[in-house]
């Protein structure tokens, strides 16, 4: 499963520095605005230790994390629903994102000029909302237009379909986002198709200087204060300092500075973490002499859905999963060893994968 998240926010927040410090690829920052006019494009590897620890074991011949794909969207301007800036481009672009990193600056540098002239992450927030909501006040207006004429030709379903479009088109002309309007998923259903750019789910970062990196500033607390009620992340992160701790190819090194700076791990770390839990995601394993490999699924799926993450042949000859908790094969230090201790699991097709899960499939097309 391809997770990826889109890095938005107004122009010159740090975005660019924020991807740098996470992605393989590394992007060219500017002071300029609007100076980027497509999107980055980069792959994060997901760290969890738990891989190293199932390969000290077993010794595969290689480890394979699971991975994040970034994507650093162009920098966002007042009256980008009107086309400001690089404007739809950029709009089109978050359709795509399965979740969306905001960042939003907190630090002050006099090389580096605010678009809007002063630095308040809490207006810049409130500009971010209002593009996105009016673009998708802008998908809703056109689909009931659709669905009136569905109406006139004697459409059963799209009755019911008028009065939730007409909901979300009265909770956007009052300044909602779509994923904090009070419908069940039956309802939502109605507006799947047109990707609402504020239905997806947010992480928040605040972009600070390197001397806020640990405590924060009068900035972030602002920024916590108005989200304190919302079910959403918000993490401080040192842009400049992550993106010069990753520069450093020496694990050792990193390290050194981390502690210097205070810190215990990258912020990436923090952000993948938020990520799956915004996205409801966790992870199991495969393991054998060839690798040792990460697979990330959506919590609540079952063995014959996730061994489809590896390959659809797999979900479609499915005959069963032998399944060994991540726990106790650390624990007994072998296959066979959980199987002596009768911890070894054969698990049918409505078995419900769990996070940490060594699975081997057994499958026949």
């Amino acid at each position: 499963m391809s997770l990826n998240c889109g890095i938005i926010g107004l122009t010159n927040t740090g975005k660019t520095t924020i991807f740098n410090c996470m992605s393989n690829t590394k992007a060219e920052a500017s002071n300029y605005a609007f100076s980027a006019t497509k999107s980055n494009i980069g792959m994060v590897e997901v760290p969890d230790p738990r891989l190293d620890a199932i390969d000290a074991l077993i010794h595969s011949a290689k480890v394979v994390p699971a991975t994040v794909e970034i994507v650093d969207l162009p920098g966002l301007a007042k009256g980008a629903s009107q086309g400001e800036g690089v404007g739809n481009k950029f709009l089109a672009d978050i359709q795509q994102m399965d979740a969306l990193i905001h960042v939003l600056r907190c630090f002050e540098d006099d090389n580096l000029a605010h678009v809007e002239g002063s630095i308040d992450p809490v207006r810049d927030k409130d500009i971010v909302d209002f593009e996105l909501q009016v673009r998708d006040l802008e998908l809703v207006s056109r689909k009931i237009q659709r669905t009136e004429k569905l109406i006139k030709a004697g459409d059963k379903d799209a009755k019911r379909a008028m009065e939730v479009l007409l909901k979300y088109k009265e909770h956007f002309e009052n300044f909602g986002n779509a994923r904090d309007i009070d419908l069940s998923d039956e309802d939502k259903k109605y507006v799947h198709e047109l990707q609402l750019l504020t239905a997806k789910p947010v992480i928040y970062v605040c972009n600070v200087d390197d001397k806020s990196a640990v405590t924060g500033n009068a900035y972030t607390k602002a920024v916590e204060e108005l989200l304190k009620n919302e079910n959403t992340e918000v993490l401080i992160i040192a842009g400049e300092l992550e993106a010069e701790i990753a520069e450093l190819e020496d694990p050792d090194d990193r390290a050194v500075f981390l502690s210097d700076a205070g810190l215990n791990e990258p912020g990436v770390n923090k952000l993948i973490r938020a990520a799956y839990k915004t996205l409801n995601l966790q992870a199991f394993f495969t393991a054998g002499p060839k690798e040792v490999k990460a697979w990330t699924i959506r919590k609540g799926m079952t063995a014959p859905q996730a061994s489809g993450v590896i390959h659809s042949d797999l979900e479609r000859g499915f005959i069963r999963a032998e399944v060994m908790k991540y726990d106790d094969f650390i624990q007994y230090k072998s296959e066979q060893g959980v199987k002596d201790a009768g911890k070894f699991k054969v698990e049918g097709k409505n078995y419900v994968v769990e996070d940490g899960d060594i699975l081997h499939i057994r499958f026949n097309v």
